[in-house]
C-alpha cells in the first residue's frame, strides 16, 4: 500500500453551476453530500468545506498521489455534472497543529 500524504484541493464552480441557487439547491445535492460523506467516513477526505464568498470549496486530503485524487474525486455526481472542478491540488507539508 502507498504511503498516504496530506494534499490541500480547491474545487471551484463547474459551468454547471447555478449562482442564483443555494448551495443545498444545486443540482443532485443529496448525491453529492452522499459521496462526500463517504469519502470522510473513509478517512480520504479529512476536512472540507466552501470558502466563504468565493465559488471555491477547500478539501485536505489523505492520498498516495494526485491521480488517487482526481480518479475518486471524478466520482463525485457534481464532477460528472460540472458542477464542481478541480482547479488546484497541492501536497501540503503540516508544521503547525494535527490533524487525527
Amino acid at each position: 500500500m502507498a504511503e498516504k500524504h496530506l494534499f490541500v484541493v480547491i474545487r471551484s464552480h463547474g459551468a454547471a453551476w447555478a449562482e442564483s441557487r443555494s448551495l443545498e439547491a444545486q443540482e443532485e445535492w443529496d448525491a453529492h453530500a452522499s459521496f462526500m460523506n463517504a469519502l470522510t467516513q473513509d478517512g480520504f477526505v479529512v476536512l472540507g468545506g466552501p470558502l466563504e464568498g468565493t465559488g471555491d470549496a477547500l478539501l485536505v486530503i489523505r492520498a498516495g498521489t494526485e491521480d488517487e485524487i482526481v480518479s475518486r474525486l471524478s466520482s463525485d455526481p457534481w464532477a460528472r455534472k460540472d458542477l464542481l472542478r478541480v482547479a488546484r491540488m497541492a501536497r501540503w507539508n503540516l508544521r503547525l497543529g494535527a490533524l487525527p
